[in-house]
């Protein structure tokens, strides 16, 4: 699966942010293990942390003056945050650039990582780290659907439930994104979801 994986994302051309004023600029890595069945490796900020905290999100943070690049930006901040080594991660592309709710751009990149890896949470920014299987999300097992307005428009984004984690928001966004590119799925968030057979 992991070279349909490479295949794919090295084809994918993402959308690009048109905002009228820059604005800040931020990367997360995407983990992805490199495995018969891939697993995304995700972490739950400190609850005390300022923005985001106690929320689940995959690695990553602003860019610095002295980062090369947004991928850069992006390996940087996932050796701070869990220890993963750069040389440790074949990136093999980007998906769609968004915006945070703190009017960040956001700019998520698929790295793919080994399956057995050893990482460390910095203490100060994530309070656990693990990985949820990438078949997981392919079915939409969502638990609920948050609508979301913004620019005029409803934006309907899945929460997911994995074990004692949440995974909703921008982070969700972009496992949306993944897995409609790797399974050929056409999960919408301009649309509600279609009813489930207990709300039918």
């Amino acid at each position: 699966m992991v070279e349909d994986v490479v295949k794919r994302l090295e084809a994918y051309t993402p959308k690009k942010l048109r905002a009228k004023l820059p604005l800040p600029q931020a990367a997360v890595l995407m983990p992805l293990t490199r495995a018969e069945q891939p697993e995304l490796i995700l972490t739950l900020r400190a609850h005390d942390l300022s923005t985001h905290g106690g929320e689940v999100a995959f690695p990553g943070g602003r860019r610095d003056p002295e980062d090369s690049n947004l991928i850069h930006t992006a390996l940087r901040e996932s050796q701070e945050e869990v220890g993963l080594d750069p040389h440790c991660v074949q990136v093999v592309g980007s998906l769609s650039q968004l915006v945070s709710r703190h009017g960040v751009e956001v700019t998520p990149y698929v790295g793919i990582v080994p399956q057995d890896l050893d990482y460390c949470a910095n203490q100060e920014e994530i309070a656990s780290i693990f990985s949820v299987p990438l078949d997981f999300f392919a079915e939409d097992v969502r638990e609920t659907t948050h609508r979301i307005d913004y620019l005029g428009k409803s934006w309907y984004v899945p929460s997911y439930r994995f074990q004692d984690y949440k995974i909703w928001g921008l982070t969700a966004v972009m496992v949306v994104e993944l897995v409609n590119l790797l399974y050929d799925r056409q999960l919408r968030l301009d649309l509600p979801p279609p009813l489930s057979k207990k709300e039918i």
